[in-house]
């Protein structure tokens, strides 16, 4: 029993869009990457769930943040209070003392210095005596069951909702890789700039998430698993009144075209500084496709045509990264880690 134990271990996947906590092997924290913070205290009201409820509809006395864009800190203080607010879940049976803990935390691998300095940062003032960072496509390989550690090459996309990390792994290292500031969050810009310009329809951040997961598509044609035409309501951008628009995932696919293109090119890139014998490795196995990207109807289909090499969804794309954390905390002294 760890009721009054003074040490925990969790590992972190502490993404744009969703913050992941793994504690004993179960996950245990899954929340929006948001906190609602009083104005005038800047004290935290509420995190996660809560917090993602007054999102974009908060009055002037509180502010709702997303402290993580394009996959790195930018809010310092709001992250810092997100994690302590979610950490705090780990442990809410144990209100008497705060555990010493040991955290493992997936980074998006182009990071640069001082991003990584802000995540340990930010996990050392929540509470965390012992950080360990990991790049997030290791993490996620880790996490989908691929042997890393083997001399063979493996790829992982992972599509984040800040950011895009490609990588080809080989004997617990990465070979080859690019880090993409372009993800689920570019994705959702490129529907409200569509239904703006296209439908005249203003339409809220949260409101072009849900067109995305209604009718998100990467091919114009799904066949049989095309989804139903999506119907949003929101005000006329020029005279404010009411309007009613169904949005089919033909224009979203349109609509998209853009930012997976560059994705598309990330990938290609990646695979051309790949070393021959890994690329026949990667030709053999295929690429694993993960985060919350991956789920974007046709995605897998419409990479593997392009690039002639088969593209998989992994089995559960929102949570390798997280697992993949929670197995690397287990076996700290396997894996490299950013020191």
């Amino acid at each position: 029993m760890n009721w009054f134990s003074l040490n925990k271990e969790i590992a972190m996947d502490l993404g744009t869009a969703n913050t992941i906590i793994i504690c004993d092997g179960k996950i245990v924290v899954d929340e929006p990457s948001v906190v609602a913070l009083d104005r005038r205290t800047e004290r935290m009201i509420a995190v996660g769930d809560k917090a993602k409820m007054m999102y974009e509809k908060c009055n002037p006395e509180i502010r709702t943040i997303r402290p993580l864009r394009d996959g790195v800190i930018a809010d310092f203080n709001a992250c810092e209070q997100m994690m302590r607010g979610l950490i705090k879940m780990v442990h809410s049976g144990n209100r008497l003392f705060s555990p010493s803990l040991k955290m493992v935390i997936g980074v998006p691998s182009g990071s640069t210095e001082v991003e990584l300095r802000a995540v340990r940062d930010s996990a050392e003032h929540a509470g965390g005596r012992e950080v360990y960072l990991i790049f997030e496509p290791m993490a996620a390989a880790i996490g989908i069951g691929l042997d890393v550690l083997a001399p063979e090459g493996n790829m992982i996309v992972d599509i984040g909702g800040g950011s895009t990390e490609i990588a080809v792994i080989s004997l617990g290292g990465i070979v080859a890789d690019k880090s993409l500031r372009v993800a689920g969050d570019e994705l959702t810009a490129d529907i409200q700039e569509y239904m703006s310009r296209q439908h005249n329809v203003k339409v809220s951040e949260r409101m072009a998430e849900r067109i995305k997961i209604h009718v998100g598509a990467a091919l114009t044609d799904l066949g049989e698993d095309a989804p139903e035409d999506y119907i949003v309501h929101g005000p006329n951008r020029i005279t404010a009144l009411p309007m009613e628009v169904p949005v089919c995932y033909q224009e979203i696919a349109h609509c998209l075209e853009k930012t997976i293109a560059k994705i598309e090119t990330a990938v290609l890139s990646a695979l051309e500084e790949t070393p021959p014998e890994l690329y026949a490795d990667i030709v053999k196995n295929g690429i694993w496709l993960t985060g919350g990207g991956a789920l974007l109807r046709g995605l897998a289909k419409r990479l593997t045509d392009k690039i002639n090499i088969e593209f998989k969804v992994a089995e559960d794309p929102l949570h390798s990264v997280a697992k993949g954390t929670g197995v690397a905390l287990k076996n700290i002294d396997n894996f490299a880690f950013l020191m």
